[in-house]
């Protein structure tokens, strides 16, 4: 699993590093929202839709009309962010919830069509916007990196120290020594990031960045504990198996559809964005 999950990724990384780097913002927003996308075919299985049916194509497209929409009429990435905090905190509401307060109730289709969005709008927006930011290609590598340590973190430190299950009815693998080294990677790895990405010295300021670091890659668990949530209620292990070794789309990006808006309106909060 874990040779997959390498080889995976040494194909990918090269690909977005090009298109983080090189492509026009227009063009970026076309490829997040492409990924999105795929992440939308897979969410219509969580929605009950049978295989064949021919409303998954159409849920895809509206998807993607709406995600046009927010492009071409230049939503409000502040009020996306803002949205967002409010979103993943009810999020996090249910998933402290379950089982206790409600159990085995599925989610209607059409109000999981309306979460998928809630989801993966204002993510797309608020990325794509952060790397139109003055050294906007370091920021935004740094938000997509801050989300892979928390989980390179996760998964290393529950292997070899987990003992206490973080939310076991969410999900059973998660551990609390996990989450907790996936935390104090990102903690490090925002000193680096606040020093080279943002261009900060060593002073109060790169202190506030590492807590909004270690803050957003908090709400990066919640994104995966709420997918993982999401998949339960509907009865599904993985979201697809697109990606050898990782599972769906929506597996690898749960993350970052929570830390994305969040880490972008976290730096307009303190200060930091231009």
């Amino acid at each position: 699993m874990l040779k997959q999950r390498i080889l995976t990724a040494l194909v990918l990384i090269p690909i977005v590093l090009l298109l983080i780097g090189f492509a026009p913002l227009t063009w970026l927003y076309a490829a997040f929202s492409g990924v999105v996308l795929l992440g939308a075919w897979e969410w219509t299985r969580l929605m009950g839709l049978a295989a064949n049916s021919p409303l998954r194509p159409v849920y895809v497209a509206v998807s993607a009309v709406v995600l046009l929409i927010a492009w071409w009429a230049r939503a409000d990435w502040q009020v996306l962010g803002q949205f967002a905090a409010i979103w993943w905190l009810v999020v996090l509401v249910l998933i402290c919830a379950y089982p206790r307060v409600f159990a085995n109730h599925r989610p209607g289709p059409l109000l999981l069509a309306l979460i998928g969005q809630f989801m993966w709008v204002p993510a797309v927006v608020c990325l794509t916007l952060l790397r139109d930011q003055p050294d906007g290609a370091l920021k935004l590598i740094y938000a997509l990196t801050l989300v892979w340590a928390a989980d390179t973190g996760a998964y290393f430190a529950g292997r070899r120290f987990g003992r206490v299950k973080l939310l076991p009815a969410v999900s059973p693998g998660k551990t609390r020594e996990g989450a907790l080294g996936g935390l104090l990677l990102c903690a490090v790895w925002s000193v680096a990031g606040g020093l080279v990405a943002f261009g900060l010295h060593w002073d109060a300021t790169l202190v506030v960045f590492c807590v909004l670091s270690v803050c957003v890659a908090a709400v990066s668990i919640v994104g995966d504990l709420g997918m993982s949530l999401f998949k339960r209620l509907s009865g599904i292990k993985d979201s697809g198996s697109i990606l050898p070794g990782h599972g769906g789309i929506l597996d690898r990006i749960d993350s970052l559809l929570a830390e994305g808006p969040l880490f972008a309106w976290g730096l307009l909060l303190v200060g930091l964005w231009q």
